[in-house]
């Protein structure tokens, strides 16, 4: 098969070489697994095809915490082993990533009364940093109750104890997803969004070697075929394994996580801040630009998977325990918007959701059938690995390379003078035509190097596209559909640009119009096609501010 560019330009060639090729791996799911899956896969020269019923990371993997961690409160359930290697697969995704993969400063108040003593928190912070190999620069440091004060003067002083500084990582899950599955395609594998599996095609022996798929733009059925299918659909594993028929094992409980975003003066904390709920749980309010968000809830769900809703209980539930901690004010009406996710655990009985284990699960079928469950979004390109080996077990390959060292897409930066080296760069050229300094560190840590194909784009527009006070992201939006799959509104401002999540304020509707009609005209849609789009974007953004 011929190298492909990540575009949905390419989508239809894309189709006709799959059909004709038998893939040694097809993988059901495009969220971060699934990318992290093609990427090894593909790192040892294999055929790769990654089906995506909808858009990529518009599951568990685009609605997450954003935070590449360790996961501080499995030290209560002794997971020391998952702390271990997630803490270690941090530096790792820090090197390979560093544009969408930060450093970011937590702050641990430590309360009487709170879930960890002192005593117990100042010891969990050590073997945190001992577990995950810590840099000695970036390891905790313990405050006393008028440090941390003036750490964080908006702390609640009631039964403050001291306080932990500790370090995490910020991410944007969705870009850390596109930005897997592009190097990925990079190296051969064909990845294609909006291409659901509806059927499992078996040999006499009842071995899995194909898929039937609905290729949902085209409005047409495919048969594509291959020596081992994965399922890696997240939340949607366990309906991707009842399509087979010796489906069997441990079933999945998903629970809901949400997150809310306010202005940044609202909640104006000056770091991000890990604390204590009224249940005995843990949660988030991490501060991003010019926003803070809060999260998140940890409840079963049992409703519909495709859309999961924010509900007042989830809102009231959020807001009393951010107040119980931080001297704010805030209301529901500040909300400027919020995103529920679902995490796919392996049902334990007599658990409940918090106590259930984050680790991962890999089950397989009688058929041949591969299935992943649980995990974490940090320790995706371990999950990765181990899947990939009982797939090598079944076709008798023995794996040459990993994905240990392999940079991701827009990260080519050695170490952090180099990103400050371009981050020079690119604010220089950005000033040469009128492109402010805020919207090009924006684009950096979204794009990394991919920054300069944004810049260049501004540079051969007409004039009067130029002249076009929305330039900016009408370049970054030719950018996504050329480079990362855009097809709808949502792609874009949703999952590629994380403009609904962090920068609201700049949506209004003449914007959406705008963009919705540059797309409908680059990808020659129909009035129907482009109208829909526009239509769907509108729902999800009302949904994502404006609640009952």
């Amino acid at each position: 098969m011929s190298k492909l560019l990540f575009s949905v330009h390419n989508r239809e060639a894309s189709f006709k070489d799959s059909l004709e090729e038998c893939f040694d791996i097809i993988i059901i799911g495009g969220g971060i697994t699934g990318a992290g899956i093609a990427l090894d896969a593909v790192c040892n020269k294999m055929k790769v095809l990654l089906l995506e019923k909808d858009d990529y990371a518009s599951g568990t993997s685009g609605k997450s915490t954003k935070l590449i961690h360790g996961g501080l409160r499995y030290l209560k359930q002794f997971e020391f082993k998952m702390i271990r290697d997630v803490g270690r697969e941090r530096k790792i995704l820090y090197e390979n990533a560093r544009h969408i993969v930060r450093p970011e400063k937590m702050l641990l108040p430590i309360y009487k009364h709170g879930s960890l003593g002192l005593f117990s928190s100042i010891t969990a912070l050590w073997v945190y940093d001992f577990l995950g190999g810590v840099n000695k620069e970036e390891r905790k440091k313990i405050l006393d109750k008028e440090q941390i004060k003036k750490t964080e003067p908006l702390l609640k002083n009631k039964d403050l104890q001291a306080g932990g500084i500790y370090y995490e990582y910020r991410t944007d899950d969705a870009r850390l997803t596109i930005e897997v599955m592009k190097t990925a395609v990079n190296m051969g594998a064909t990845c294609l969004n909006y291409t659901e599996v509806t059927e499992y095609i078996y040999n006499e022996r009842g071995i899995i070697i194909g898929v039937n798929a609905n290729d949902k733009i085209a409005q047409k059925e495919v048969v594509f075929k291959s020596k081992v299918v994965i399922n890696a659909a997240g939340p949607w594993v366990d309906r991707v394994r009842v399509m087979d028929k010796y489906q069997e094992g441990k079933k999945l409980m998903l629970t809901k996580g949400v997150h809310l975003v306010f202005p940044h003066k609202k909640i104006p904390i000056s770091q991000s801040i890990y604390f204590d709920t009224n249940d005995g749980r843990m949660m988030f309010a991490i501060p991003r630009q010019n926003i803070t968000y809060i999260g998140t809830t940890d409840t079963i769900f049992f409703e519909e998977m495709d859309e999961p809703k924010v509900s007042k209980k989830d809102i009231d539930y959020l807001i009393e325990n951010l107040c119980n901690t931080i001297n704010v004010a805030v209301l529901p009406s500040d909300i400027v918007s919020s995103w529920a996710g679902l995490r796919p655990l392996v049902f334990e009985e007599g658990k409940s959701p918090s106590e259930v284990s984050r680790k991962d699960e890999i089950f397989v079928s009688k058929s041949g059938l591969i299935s992943i469950a649980g995990g974490k979004l940090t320790g995706y390109r371990l999950m990765a690995e181990q899947v990939m080996k009982k797939v090598y077990h079944q076709l008798s390959i023995t794996p040459q390379n990993s994905t240990k060292n392999k940079r991701l897409v827009g990260g080519e930066f050695k170490d952090e003078q180099s990103i400050e080296k371009y981050r020079n760069q690119i604010i220089e050229e950005g000033a040469l035509i009128s492109i402010d300094e805020t919207q090009v560190l924006n684009w950096l840590y979204r794009y990394g190097t991919q920054t300069s194909k944004i810049l260049d784009k501004i540079k051969d527009f007409d004039e009067i596209e130029k002249s076009d006070k929305d330039v900016g992201i009408l370049a970054e939006l030719h950018f996504a559909i050329e480079n990362e799959s855009v097809y709808t509104l949502s792609d874009f401002l949703i999952r590629r640009s994380g403009i609904l999540y962090f920068e609201s304020e700049k949506i209004t509707n003449i914007l959406c119009e705008k963009l919705n009609n540059k797309i409908g005209l680059m990808l020659k849609k129909s009035k129907k096609e482009t109208e829909n789009s526009l239509e769907d974007f509108k729902k999800r953004w009302k949904e994502s501010c404006f609640f009952d």
